[in-house]
């Protein structure tokens, strides 16, 4: 148990660095936007506490990852990569700001040609950076929308229906509400269940990380896919070899991204 423990702090830490760096925090913010930004996280954590309670005690509640199938509120895309399709569908009514994201940056081809810089097999794939070494990447709002993204990235949008159970599609970050343009797939392949209490984890959760994952990251990104087809391909890439930084020796990248069922964020 210590080792798996010890294994997880390393795994955590190592997602960590390798994403972008931070840029200069603007010192202009005014009091009363410190105070606004409080009291809409305190907002946020108490509803996050409320759905948590209502996840773990009703054995009706859904967890969307938990099926292949594509929900009407969902939607679904397909990396073509140099190792072969992966297709996963999308939760932009649990994280909309990071599914967003995502769909806009594939549509306008952000994504294309980027490399999977670091591959840590066992743990995850990371994939989303234009410089190819895990420092860049934009969200689609820098510079746009101060109001989402102030020059730091985007917020983390936790949700307590999505996990960092194998297959699951997230942001990488370099701390709390730094979101860009990089994203992983959780591929690890070993039971994580242990590690986890019905008091904290909805029971069809921990059934799940019976299959793998990584629930150290849950809390700290944003979960906002699921691998529905192509885990052999994900599992392809994590088993590459690597050099320094957990790169790839040979180059694997996006080719292009399908974007197999498009999501309207006017409706309402």
């Amino acid at each position: 148990m210590k080792k798996s423990l010890v294994w997880a702090a390393l795994a955590a830490s190592l997602l960590l660095t390798a994403c972008a760096k931070t840029s200069e925090k603007d010192n202009s913010s005014s009091a009363a936007t410190s105070s606004q930004t409080s009291s809409t996280d305190t907002s946020a954590s108490q509803q996050h506490q409320k759905d948590l309670a209502y996840a773990i005690n009703n054995p009706n509640a859904v967890f969307p990852q938990l099926t292949t199938d594509i929900a009407e509120n969902e939607a679904a895309v397909t990396l073509k990569t140099s190792a072969g399709d992966i297709t996963l569908k999308l939760f932009p009514e649990q994280a909309p700001l990071a599914v967003e994201n995502f769909l806009t940056h594939a549509k306008e081809g952000y994504y294309n040609g980027v490399l999977f810089h670091r591959v840590i097999k066992n743990f995850m794939i990371q994939t989303g950076d234009p410089k190819g070494n895990g420092t860049g990447g934009e969200s689609i709002w820098k510079g746009k929308d101060k109001t989402i993204d102030a020059g730091n990235g985007f917020k983390n949008e936790i949700s307590a229906f999505l996990y960092n159970i194998r297959g699951s599609l997230a942001m990488a970050n370099a701390g709390a509400n730094t979101n860009g343009s990089q994203f992983y797939i959780n591929q690890n392949t070993a039971d994580a269940s242990g590690q986890l209490t019905s008091d904290k984890y909805p029971a069809k959760i921990i059934e799940a990380y019976k299959n793998g994952g990584n629930p150290s990251l849950d809390g700290g990104y944003t979960v906002f896919g699921q691998v529905t087809s192509g885990m052999d391909i994900v599992d392809k890439i994590a088993a590459t070899e690597t050099g320094a930084n957990d790169k790839p020796t040979s180059d694997i990248k996006i080719e292009s991204i399908e974007i197999v069922k498009d999501y309207d964020f006017n409706k309402k």
